[in-house]
């Protein structure tokens, strides 16, 4: 007997229901399984070349865009997914979303594999995945009103998303009339719509004024502390360093830093410093580097690399020497000094990710012969 589409939809709206049920155990029991999960994912898309028969085509390359990336969101706060363009950023939040399919590992959203279990979580995902798709001939009111009915969402909750990205008084103009961040806000708001546990964001500050960039980072702070899980990636570190609670770094489709903010940052520390602050620093320099120690001038100080241990020794030293300190710190690193330091050189997708593949004359011919068979039996 075949499956209509009633049956499909019931059968859709049970599994949801459990699953949410199953979902609401877990956070009642304190135990919940991450936001977002991700083990050994792997994507590779193959390019292919002139014909080597009616049927087939020469492969001539293999890009991997993700690279075994391992990765686990917890559940609630603002989460940085960084790394620079060509990183596979992009890839890896279509993979969560299943726009695209996985060649290898694993995803799971909100406790339930994807792609397979995907339509059970739907209605709590809110994405923004590159530049949004948006009807240029109405009025931003008309698109989120046009999207809530699909979702059988209210007018209030329409006007609660726009005054909350800031577009109540120009949510009557067309949206061709609107700024490209404006048209970036106005997707933000369709993302709000449906009350979303899980919000993945894919460069949402693309366009923005810095006024603009300002009112975004507020209200993913704002969403995080609500308990929704923001996922967001970007390459703008200044902006991200002051609203993330965790962050991966990704280079070539890996992983290579993940943690808090500030455990990432200590986990760079091997290039620690000190800044000693001095009246007569050219002085200060000879008696440190006498004592076999790399010192520099830089911005008014001696820059002088060693830990924070070092600090007695670096004040014992000038003091011998009847050469005060007027001040030491540490130095201080950004997260976009380490963002890029592990992503040096990694803009691009190089020879030791891209795999070219000559066809070997034997290969040829098969290949041809079995095109000649299928054209036979097509024939006949």
């Amino acid at each position: 007997m075949p499956v209509t589409r009633v049956g499909v939809d019931a059968r859709l709206f049970v599994e949801t229901r459990i699953a949410d049920r199953v979902w609401r155990e877990y956070r009642m029991e304190g135990t919940m399984p991450p936001a977002i999960e991700i083990e050994g994912l792997r994507k590779t898309y193959r390019q292919f070349g002139r014909r080597l028969g009616r049927h087939t085509r020469q492969e001539t390359r293999r890009t991997v865009a993700v690279d075994g990336l391992d990765l686990s969101v917890p559940e609630g706060g603002v989460f940085g997914f960084l790394g620079p363009n060509g990183s596979g950023k992009t890839t890896t939040i279509r993979c969560l979303l299943g726009l695209v399919r996985a060649t290898g590992g694993s995803a799971a959203v909100l406790g339930v594999e994807v792609p397979e279990h995907l339509p059970e979580r739907i209605s709590r995902i809110g994405a923004i995945v590159e530049s949004p798709a948006l009807f240029q001939t109405m009025s931003g009111r008309e698109n989120l009103r046009l999207l809530a009915a699909i979702d059988g969402i209210g007018a209030k909750q329409v006007d609660d998303a726009l005054e909350r990205v800031g577009l109540a008084d120009r949510s009557r103009d067309l949206v061709k009339k609107y700024s490209l961040g404006m048209r970036q806000r106005l997707a933000l708001a369709a993302v709000l719509l449906k009350d979303p546990a899980l919000v993945i964001l894919d460069e949402p500050a693309n366009g923005l004024d810095p006024a603009g960039m300002r009112q975004v980072r507020t209200l993913l702070r704002s969403l995080g502390d609500e308990g929704r899980t923001v996922f967001v990636s970007s390459h703008v570190l200044s902006e991200l360093e002051q609203i993330c609670d965790s962050v991966a770094i990704l280079r070539r489709g890996r992983c290579v830093a993940h943690g808090t903010v500030p455990e990432v940052m200590a986990s760079a520390a091997g290039g620690t410093a000190m800044l000693v602050g001095l009246d007569d620093l050219s002085t200060g320099q000879a008696v440190l580097q006498r004592a076999a120690l790399t010192v520099e001038r830089q911005n008014g100080y001696l820059r002088v690399e060693v830990g924070t241990d070092s600090a007695a020794r670096i004040t014992e030293m000038l003091a011998a020497e009847r050469l005060w300190i007027t001040e030491m710190r540490a130095e201080e690193r950004s997260l976009e000094d380490l963002f890029l330091e592990l992503t040096d050189d990694s803009g691009t997708v190089d020879s030791s990710e891209t795999t070219h593949f000559q066809t070997t004359q034997a290969e040829t011919t098969q290949a041809q012969t079995t095109d000649a068979k299928a054209t036979q039996e097509v024939a006949s």
